[in-house]
């Protein structure tokens, strides 16, 4: 039994970021930059800095959009690979926190379980467990900013197949990779078609006899260059800062009308993807079976591969794609519905995450039970009637960066104001005839399995969720604080 509640500093805080990964550590920056006189801390579970590009170790983990705009507003990314591999993200996101003095603001070790806000006080108070010993105690702050990511890391999302019981070789989630797993010379069957398959696939491929991607449906998979020509040649003219802010706009803007061309002329992107696939693969290649998906672009995230690494691995007969279902394991690896047997010694499974909101803490206002899904995202950030919390959620068909550094900076832009007008409360009312609506349009199922647990988007803004940097750039970055739809207040009452 942990110990009961007390508190381990006496003093409150004025921000309490929780998460030290690339979203906590970005939005620690901001603060240092934007309110100088702000105290705060981070609260981390884990004892590293960089969230998911500490945790995740499977071969090739590599970023899935370009580090122009995937690394920070403020920080250049100087390495050569626009696509980069685990350990140089989690290099820049350590590079980040120490240069800015952030490192000493972490606290280690330190897992949030519960946060109860009370208007009376106009604060909060974070209930936090002690990994090591389970030892608990409470920390109060006047506003609490949510940098824990979307989805669960002591989880992932684990279907069961018949048979599994019987199967002689290794099963391993990319979640939880072994450091001591030895695949050299094996015969390796990836299950899934996501962005952790198709990085997977061409890695292990090097060094194992062979790797069949097993997918049940498709997934769109495009090419691109892992190092950004034109940022190079910008880097050798301009300096750092000048050539990275260039960069990162050329990429914005390429985004941005790449995504809209596919959402507006859907059959045209998806021939034109296919087609991509096909030059890579060569003409024998059956592309309308592994490679033409049944959805459009971008009702699902479309997948990158770094100078086409997985169809060359493919070409070069190290890897194979599959589509079928599984019947069940067998002894010697999987059997397939339509009859066949995949023999594998190591079945990795890159079957998905399990999604949770604001880090699965269980929050109370004002005593009463907070529940994210039944919430309105006010400007894709904060809850509605929420007080004095954001989060940082990130886009899904662009980096998650570009929106978790406009959220701290509207959190720095939202504090000043409170401050220039004496407020302690800020809280977005839902209004009326606002209709909730998804919060992410995406038919990916490690969504739809979350549809009950996060929360919705409005019928229209502030309450609509945008996956468009230009429009969120303007809504959040030149709108009004006080819209009318955020509501101030002291201590007392909910305003």
């Amino acid at each position: 039994m942990p110990d009961s509640p007390h508190h381990f500093e006496e003093d409150l805080l004025d921000v309490l970021i929780v998460g030290a990964g690339l979203s906590g550590i970005g939005a620690a920056h901001h603060l240092q930059r934007r309110c100088r006189n702000k105290r705060y801390a981070i609260l981390e579970a884990r004892d590293a800095i960089g969230g998911t590009w500490d945790l995740f170790r499977y071969p090739g983990i590599r970023s899935d959009s370009d580090m122009y705009t995937l690394g920070y507003v403020f920080k250049p990314w100087t390495n050569p690979k626009a696509i980069a591999d685990g350990p140089a993200i989690r290099s820049y996101i350590r590079e980040t926190a120490e240069d800015a003095g952030i490192t000493k603001h972490i606290r280690f070790g330190q897992k949030v379980v519960g946060a109860a806000w009370s208007s009376g006080e106009a604060c909060w108070t974070v209930e936090v467990e002690q990994v090591a010993s389970g030892q608990r105690s409470t920390v109060q702050a006047r506003f609490l900013y949510m940098c824990s990511g979307y989805y669960s890391y002591d989880e992932a999302y684990r279907p069961e197949f018949e048979g599994e019981d019987s199967f002689q070789g290794t099963v391993v989630l990319p979640q939880f990779w072994p450091k001591d797993l030895d695949y050299r010379s094996k015969r390796i069957v990836v299950i899934g078609s996501g962005a952790t398959a198709v990085t997977i696939v061409p890695s292990m491929a090097e060094s194992a006899a062979h790797v069949t991607m097993l997918q049940r449906s498709p997934t769109y998979v495009v090419t691109r260059p892992s190092e950004d020509r034109i940022a190079h040649r910008l880097g050798r003219h301009l300096p750092a800062h000048l050539a990275y802010g260039l960069t990162r706009w050329k990429n914005v803007a390429e985004s941005i009308f790449l995504y809209r061309l596919a959402r507006r002329y859907p059959e045209q992107a998806k021939r034109r993807i296919v087609e991509m696939a096909e030059k890579e693969l060569g003409a024998g290649f059956d592309v309308g079976t592994h490679f033409t998906p049944g959805y459009k672009p971008w009702d699902q995230r479309v997948c990158m591969v770094p100078d086409g690494d997985m169809f060359c691995a493919i070409r070069e007969g190290r890897a194979s794609v599959v589509t079928d279902t599984i019947e069940r394991f067998t002894p010697n690896g999987i059997l397939l519905k339509s009859g066949k047997e995949l023999m594998a010694d190591i079945v990795v499974m890159a079957t998905g995450l399990k999604l949770n909101v604001l880090g699965g803490v269980a929050i109370t206002i004002d005593g009463r039970p907070c529940v994210a899904s039944d919430a309105i995202a006010y400007k894709g950030m904060m809850l509605s009637d929420v007080p004095n919390m954001a989060m940082a959620f990130g886009y899904t068909n662009a980096s998650w960066t570009l929106k978790a550094d406009l959220t701290a900076a509207y959190v720095c832009r939202l504090l000043n104001y409170m401050d220039r007008h004496h407020m302690l409360i800020a809280v977005p009312r839902r209004e009326a005839g606002v209709e909730p609506q998804p919060f992410l349009s995406f038919t990916s199922g490690y969504v739809q399995r979350a549809k009950d647990v996060l929360p919705k988007q409005g019928s229209r803004r502030p309450w609509q969720v945008y996956q468009n940097y230009l429009q969120d750039l303007i809504t959040i970055r030149f709108g009004r604080v006080d819209d009318g739809v955020m509501r101030f207040g002291q201590k007392g009452a909910m305003p």
